[in-house]
């Protein structure tokens, strides 16, 4: 089976964010006051093919862990849905 996978990169709590605090500090002299806690993240989407959703799962994990974050300071959300579903919506 054929699925569609996002995964959602985010710095761990605690972990300096430059790149949000630069935003943060701009904000207010483009007129958006009120806007508090930028964080800046990335968002990775891909197909992959597996036999069942929890065996992408475990593979997209396994990637992860391996590849597309660095688990010392960033976190990762995982969703994943059939390619069919995906594609009707």
């Amino acid at each position: 089976m054929l699925f569609s996978v996002q995964v959602e990169v985010s710095l761990r709590e605690g972990v300096a964010d430059p790149q949000g605090a630069t935003i943060e500090r701009s904000l207010p002299h483009l007129g958006f006051d009120g806007v508090k806690g930028v964080r800046v993240g990335k968002a990775i989407r891909f197909a992959i093919e597996a036999a069942d959703e929890g065996a992408a799962r475990a593979e997209v994990e396994d990637l992860c862990q391996r590849f597309l974050t660095n688990p010392v300071i960033e976190d990762s959300t995982v969703t994943i849905t059939a390619a069919d579903a995906a594609q009707g919506s």
